[in-house]
């Protein structure tokens, strides 16, 4: 029996459509009708009821299909085993933001291993589309990026990461509650610009403005725009995972701006479809420290 033909099948069943299992196989649509019709051939019986352009399970297929997963689960599987052998069934790929190079991961990767006491790591950091690449490519095993979607890659949200206006400590806007958007203008400011479509909305703040902000200083790094408002050089918008450790001894505190809706960073993580299930499971089942 063709595990392609199997996989044919529960690809139908699973999005109900000969047309979109071609866009998602990367067939023509009469390449997946052939399929089916070939398992349906050997079986001698009819899988599908054709309802225009959707398919429903005939009583047949229904019965099949149970078997046919478990067929298609254990052939991946197998696959997946060889192909881990084939390269180096002890070396994990991961790629990352550097957000999550400098801020998550550090915490993650000692879990990781004691959990895996064989793994050897591999840590790359670059920009989402070089990781996105690098994973489709099989250069990396699992990325940690921007919200991103793509049918040949498992993308699942990671954690949000909220984006805030920090002050120092004795800064005249701490301690203030719903402080107007158009009083912090009068403040020098530190700008972060991380290149994400998310930081958009905050340029868009100052849209509405009479007079922009009194931009200072102005870096794509966090770590020195963190630094920057500690050593008092002005206020600057940044990620609260940039920020836990000093929030928390109190050398940064927010700023609350009225009538400012939330702004987030989300973070997925991506693999190629049906690879790396077992530290995907793992990174799934360790976020909850991440989560905002």
């Amino acid at each position: 029996m063709n595990i392609e033909n199997i996989e044919a099948f529960v690809y139908v069943y699973h999005y109900g459509s000969f047309n979109k299992v071609a866009e998602v196989l990367f067939l023509s649509q009469p390449s997946v009708t052939a399929r089916i019709q070939s398992l349906e051939r050997e079986l001698d019986i009819r899988l599908f009821d054709r309802l225009g352009k959707q398919v429903q399970l005939t009583e047949k297929g229904r019965q099949f299909l149970p078997y046919a997963q478990q067929l298609l689960q254990v052939y991946q599987k197998g696959k997946q085993h060889i192909q881990r052998q084939r390269t180096d069934p002890q070396e994990l790929r991961l790629g990352c933001t550097v957000s999550a190079s400098n801020y998550m991961l550090p915490e993650l990767l000692p879990k990781l291993k004691r959990q895996f006491p064989g793994l050897q790591i591999k840590l790359t950091t670059a920009g989402t589309d070089e990781i996105m690449s690098k994973v489709l490519n099989k250069e990396l095993d699992i990325g940690f990026v921007r919200n991103i979607s793509h049918p040949n890659l498992h993308s699942v949200k990671y954690y949000e990461d909220p984006i805030r206006l920090y002050a120092y400590a004795d800064h005249p806007l701490v301690g203030q509650k719903e402080v107007p958007l158009d009083l912090i203008l009068d403040h020098p400011f530190v700008f972060f610009e991380c290149g994400s479509l998310d930081w958009l909305r905050i340029h868009r703040l100052f849209q509405s403005l009479d007079k922009p902000p009194a931009i200072e200083i102005q870096t794509d790094n966090a770590e020195t725009a963190k630094k920057l408002v500690l050593n008092k050089a002005g206020l600057c918008f940044l990620p609260g995972l940039c920020v836990d450790k000093e929030v928390r001894e109190q050398l940064l505190h927010p700023v609350d701006l009225a009538g400012v809706a939330s702004v987030a960073l989300q973070t997925n993580l991506i693999s190629l479809n049906g690879e790396q299930s077992e530290i995907l499971q793992f990174f799934l089942a360790n976020r909850s420290g991440h989560e905002r």
